[in-house]
C-alpha cells in the first residue's frame, strides 16, 4: 500500500510558526521568561538528555508517561469493547452501564481525580484508574454505534446459512462495526493522553507532566516549552499509530 504525501502546507505551516518564533525572541518583541528562543530550547533538550531533571533523565521521563498511557489505554480497550458489544445485544447490560457511563463521561477528569486519590493513593495504580475510566467512555459508545449500525439483514442472512450467533458476532457484526470501533479507541487514545498529562501534574514523581509543572514553578520555561513540544509529538505519533492501524484493518473507511 502506497504511503499518502505529506501536505506540503502542513510543512510550511510549521516553518512559518518555527520562524516567527525565532524572529519574534530575536528580535527582543518578548520577554525571554515568557518564551524562551528556540536555542535555548535545544539547549534544555541536549542537557536533559544526559542529566536528571525532576527526579530523571528526559528520556526516563518519556518512557514513564508512554508505559502509564499503554498499559490504561489497552486497559480500557479491553473493557471497553466487550462492554460496548454487551450493552448494544443485551437490555439487562444495557439497563446496568448505560447510566453510569452517561452521568460520567461529561465530567473533566480532574473533577473525580481527589476521589481517585482518596481511594488509591498517589502511586501507578491510581493514575492508571484515572486514564483507564477517562479512556473508556468514548471507546463504549463508539463500540456502541458501531454495533448498532450493522444491517439486519446480514445478520438474519449469516444466521439463515446456519451460522450460529457467536459465529454471527465474530464473522459478521465486529468486521462490520471495526470503523466505529477503531474511530473510539482513536478518541479514547487523545483523552487517555491528556488526562495522562494531567495527572501526573497532580499527583506523580516522574513523567512528562510531572517535568513540565516543575519547570514551571521555577520559571523555567525552557523546559516547560521543550516539554510541550514532546508532548505534543507523542501526542502525533499515537495519532498515526492509530491511522495507520485504521488503514491496514479497514481500508474502506471513507471510501465511496
Amino acid at each position: 500500500m502506497m504511503m499518502k504525501k505529506t501536505n506540503p502546507f502542513a510543512i510550511y505551516t510549521t516553518l512559518f510558526l518555527l520562524a516567527v518564533w525565532y524572529l519574534t525572541t530575536r528580535l527582543g518583541l518578548i520577554n525571554p521568561v515568557l518564551l524562551p528562543p528556540p536555542g535555548a530550547v535545544f539547549r534544555r533538550f541536549l542537557t536533559m538528555l544526559h542529566s536528571e531533571y525532576a527526579g530523571s533523565t528526559l528520556f526516563g521521563h518519556i518512557v514513564s508517561s508512554v508505559r502509564l498511557v499503554t498499559i490504561s489505554f489497552l486497559g480500557a480497550a479491553a473493557i471497553g469493547v466487550p462492554l460496548g458489544v454487551a450493552m448494544e445485544h443485551s437490555r439487562i447490560v444495557r439497563g446496568m452501564a448505560d447510566p453510569v457511563v452517561e452521568f460520567y463521561r461529561p465530567l473533566p477528569p480532574l473533577a473525580y481525580l481527589p476521589l481517585i486519590i482518596v481511594w488509591f493513593g498517589i502511586g501507578f495504580l491510581a493514575k492508571s484508574v484515572l486514564i483507564g475510566v477517562a479512556a473508556l467512555a468514548p471507546i463504549i459508545i463508539s463500540t456502541r454505534a458501531g454495533v448498532a449500525s450493522v444491517p439486519n439483514e446480514m445478520k438474519h442472512a449469516a444466521l439463515s446459512m446456519g451460522a450460529r450467533k457467536v459465529q454471527v458476532l465474530l464473522h459478521v457484526v465486529l468486521p462490520a462495526a471495526l470503523p466505529e470501533i477503531i474511530s473510539g479507541l482513536r478518541i479514547g487514545l487523545g483523552v487517555a493522553w491528556s488526562t495522562l498529562v494531567a495527572g501526573e501534574m497532580v499527583a506523580a514523581t516522574s513523567g512528562l507532566g510531572h517535568m513540565v509543572l516543575t519547570a514551571s514553578n521555577y520559571l523555567e520555561t525552557d523546559a516547560v516549552v521543550l516539554g510541550i513540544i514532546i508532548i505534543g509529538i507523542i501526542a502525533v505519533a499515537f495519532e498515526l499509530a492509530i491511522r495507520a492501524a485504521q488503514r491496514k484493518f479497514v481500508p474502506w473507511k471513507g471510501k465511496a
